[in-house]
């Protein structure tokens, strides 16, 4: 799937006035370029893309967020989910439950975020990212929900690799049970910040109560983790969406504010809840 070039250019032209003409000269381009670019009768080089979507940022067209506004329009007349992936380059033929290669909160996944901004921050560090809007039908599929709560953390812990020592354990059992048998999975985001707090609890540092309350501070929303070929199978992808140098400036720096902010929320959290809850060795045992 490839950027909506030929919408966004209409797009972009309608929003800022400009004539074909205009917004040609602005991007150092002819205007039969312009004009083959929207009727679909010459594709963009790659620098012609990043020139054009860097531009409209400049000039605060928000495509993406705009978008995002309009499918949720459409989203709350039907049961579909608008959903956001954010992928290091694109996706590469049908979705798979396998794409991931690194160590996950739930094993193998298609994962998703429920927002734009949530979903970019994580691969804005990446050159060559971008962003995916999807739409999901939950209708006839078995879902598990987390909240931020102990069973979530130890749970990802479990995914991990950090509860090896504990696996065998009935509370660990029933947790993994309770998941293998679903289609998808809602639960927080975590982040490394979240992974340092849960590693805390499993070293047996700080209790479940302060392990509970400190990520209840570092909260960056709700995931769909899609683990099962059924749950993919509802779900249609609607487009892939560019993210300009500068726009993902904007999200790495919301993120770092927000960082900064929850981190000192932990430290409060994890002083305050101190010799409440039990250990992890207590729990467990």
């Amino acid at each position: 799937m490839e950027y909506l070039l030929a919408q966004d250019v209409e797009s972009v032209v309608e929003i800022t006035g400009l004539t074909i003409a205009e917004l040609a000269d602005e991007l150092g381009v002819s205007r039969i370029t312009v004009s083959n670019w929207i009727n679909n009768k010459s594709k963009a080089s790659e620098r012609h893309i990043k020139g054009f979507y860097t531009y409209a940022f400049k000039k605060g067209v928000r495509l993406n967020k705009i978008k995002e506004e309009f499918y949720r329009e459409d989203e709350v007349k039907t049961n579909e989910l608008l959903l956001f992936h954010g992928a290091k380059t694109k996706i590469e033929g049908e979705l798979r439950l396998d794409c991931n290669k690194r160590i996950n909160d739930f094993g193998n996944g298609f994962y998703c975020g429920e927002n734009l901004e949530q979903s970019a921050m994580f691969v804005a560090m990446y050159k060559n990212s971008s962003l995916y809007m999807l739409k999901f039908d939950p209708s006839t599929l078995k879902c598990k929900k987390f909240n931020v709560d102990r069973n979530w953390a130890l749970t990802i812990a479990y995914y991990r690799g950090r509860l090896n020592e504990y696996a065998d354990t009935k509370l660990v059992r029933r947790l993994i049970r309770d998941v293998e048998g679903v289609d998808y999975i809602v639960a927080p985001i975590a982040d490394n910040r979240m992974f340092e707090i849960i590693d805390s609890f499993v070293d047996g540092e700080i209790t479940d109560v302060q392990c509970r309350h400190s990520l209840s501070a570092t909260n960056l929303g709700m995931q769909y983790v899609f683990i099962s070929k059924r749950a993919l199978s509802q779900i249609t992808l609607l487009e892939r969406c560019y993210l300009a140098d500068l726009e993902k400036e904007a999200y790495l720096a919301a993120r770092k504010d927000c960082f900064k902010m929850n981190l000192d929320k932990v430290k409060l959290a994890k002083k305050q809840y101190r010799n409440r809850g039990v250990y992890i060795e207590d729990l467990l045992k």
